[in-house]
């Protein structure tokens, strides 16, 4: 993949307002904890997360992802009459139907030719929406396009904690610490032709990128119902064989980027800096010492954030420009890998 006339225009996102330590949920962990002999410290030194933030109990995440997206639409100046397609690209949706990106469009002032629907990639959702987008202004079917996405966390790893308490097995512990790590957050990108909007906003050129799948290994990871299919009595549940995702993924990551590489014709001196999925220490080590890459060009939110799905690499992006540490001039490698398992990595000129 590869674009001459697309822009990130802006990044807007929203933080989640309950900051949730790891040592309150190893508090709320004490029964297996007591029974395992495990001592305080050990999900934060496991992870590198010392917290993470849950929403109100009561929210949607459309109406966060519209805050985010807002934020995105008044910092490019684009009047949103212009936006040629919303896309809500979350793990989780408002409902199964309709598109949660419908009620986002309507609290957005989107206009009525606008394409309007949900994308599902696990964590890389954002980023599929980021290339959908791309695609239909590259071929000039639209100007502008924004991406959303919210999600939450909050219940999934509360009725988790009951589930391992209940257990009280390390094993069981071992498929479900990952979603411990789950975090809150909404966020939003703003992608144009840069015709749009004001003219000394300092957009950023999408270059191009790459997608890889490894979907031989796509249950290794579930969220969903216990039961198979869609059953009408079963409990939500997540399960993560976390090991095999990170020895499959690694692998996968190492094939996509030498693609990466070789498609824009990447120079050894490049990227300049990384914005990678946020998941945790473990993982961030051992994917940059796969990759050869030097930390000092990454920049991290999982420590406070946590692991934020699909919201996770455009969040951290917004935070690494907000603080200055991506700069004008920049080569900005995206790189991303998913439950399923897929991986996305995307250049972008800072």
């Amino acid at each position: 993949m590869k674009y001459s006339r697309v822009f990130i225009d802006s990044l807007g996102y929203e933080l989640a307002p309950h900051i949730v330590t790891s040592e309150e949920i190893e508090e709320r962990l004490k029964p297996f904890f007591d029974s395992a002999g495990f001592g305080p410290g050990q999900l934060e030194a496991l992870t590198g997360i010392r917290e993470r933030r849950f929403w109100d109990k009561e929210h949607t995440l459309g109406e966060h992802a519209a805050t985010a997206g807002q934020k995105a639409i008044d910092e490019a100046g684009i009047d949103p009459k212009d936006i040629g397609a919303l896309i809500f690209c979350g793990v989780g949706q408002d409902g199964f139907e309709p598109a949660t990106a419908c009620s986002i469009a309507h609290r957005l002032h989107i206009g009525p030719d606008a394409h309007v629907y949900d994308v599902k990639s696990a964590c890389l959702g954002m980023v599929t929406g980021m290339v959908q987008v791309a695609n239909a202004i590259e071929l000039g079917h639209i100007k502008a396009g924004l991406v959303v996405s919210c999600e939450t966390a909050r219940q999934i790893v509360e009725s988790t904690i009951d589930e391992i308490n209940a257990h009280k097995k390390i094993d069981f512990y071992k498929d479900t610490i990952a979603t411990m790590t789950g975090g809150s957050g909404a966020a939003a990108i703003l992608l144009t032709d840069g015709s749009l909007g004001n003219p000394s906003t300092n957009r950023h050129a999408l270059k191009g990128g790459v997608v890889q799948n490894a979907i031989q290994h796509h249950g290794l990871c579930h969220w969903g119902f216990e039961q198979t299919g869609m059953p009408t009595h079963s409990r939500v549940i997540m399960r993560t064989k976390a090991q095999e995702v990170l020895e499959n993924g690694l692998a996968l990551a190492k094939k996509t980027y030498q693609r990466f590489k070789q498609e824009l014709d990447i120079p050894p001196d490049k990227p300049d800096k990384f914005i990678g999925h946020q998941v945790g220490e473990g993982h961030h080590q051992l994917l940059y010492s796969a990759l050869n890459l030097d930390r000092k060009k990454d920049f991290v939110t999982f420590p406070f954030l946590g692991n934020v799905g699909s919201v996770s690499l455009p969040i951290t992006a917004a935070i690494a420009d907000e603080r200055g540490f991506l700069t004008s001039g920049d080569f900005v490698a995206l790189l991303g890998i998913g439950s399923g398992l897929n991986c996305y990595m995307l250049g972008v000129q800072w």
